[in-house]
């Protein structure tokens, strides 16, 4: 069950992110007085792919799992989001229903921005489509590395660009990253598409390299510089063939 306090200013990590901080002062503020504040356990769905939308998120503290699935019930995650984060943009965009499953993977606490003031907004400051435009981009970008990443990078230089783009909260971050990662390595296994034989013996070569700390549940990056390294490895994706799942 959720637990929400209602209008409230947003939490300072939300603040901090990057897209927060380059929009408009009144902006700013427009959100800081319309956003909604909630709590919810591991395990909650936020929404479901085919939902129809309901406004702009904004994740404070925890993790959220973007994933679709199968009739059988097999799980494609395409993203475990962490802090600072802003998504749900998409359908504000094209007026159409989630494209996403969108689960708390952890306890959450997050802002909910109810869809209808925003597209009122919107329609009377026409101007702060841009805005929002620069949030979608951030992740159209985001997903065509990883679209490229899958499909031509082998597994250590994979797996090391996504720990990075996660570490940076897939750009959200401003002059930081996050160096502790809760990622299990079944959900690692899901992102990048590939077993979790494969993931675990990745982890424990980039562990041994001095570049990771694993412990159960967790990810840390220990050497940074190191990890960047060797993520670009293979930069030079016109001599680069993809490796075996």
């Amino acid at each position: 069950m959720s637990q929400s306090s209602g209008s409230a200013s947003l939490p300072a990590s939300l603040c901090s992110s990057s897209w927060f901080q380059s929009l408009p002062a009144d902006l700013q503020h427009w959100l800081q007085q319309h956003a909604r504040l909630r709590v919810l356990p591991a395990g909650q769905r936020l929404f479901a792919r085919g939902d129809t939308a309901d406004g702009l998120y904004g994740l404070a503290e925890g993790l959220v799992r973007i994933s679709g699935s199968d009739a059988s019930g097999q799980e494609a995650i395409a993203a475990v989001l962490a802090p600072p984060q802003w998504f749900g943009e998409i359908a504000l965009f094209d007026a159409a229903s989630r494209t996403h499953d969108a689960w708390t993977d952890s306890t959450v606490t997050l802002v909910h921005v109810p869809q209808a003031p925003l597209l009122a907004l919107l329609a009377a400051q026409p101007q702060y489509w841009r805005d929002l435009g620069r949030l979608l981009s951030q992740k159209v970008r985001a997903s065509f590395i990883a679209m490229e990443d899958l499909m031509l990078l082998p597994p250590g230089p994979r797996l090391a660009r996504r720990l990075l783009q996660m570490s940076n909260s897939y750009g959200a971050l401003q002059g930081s990253t996050l160096r502790e990662l809760p990622l299990s390595q079944t959900r690692l296994a899901a992102m990048l598409a590939l077993s979790r034989q494969t993931v675990n013996q990745q982890l424990q070569a980039l562990s041994a390299a001095g570049l990771l700390r694993l412990r159960r549940g967790v990810v840390e990056i220990v050497d940074l510089p190191g990890l960047q390294k060797m993520a670009h490895q293979h930069q030079e994706l016109s001599g680069s063939t993809p490796g075996n799942k």
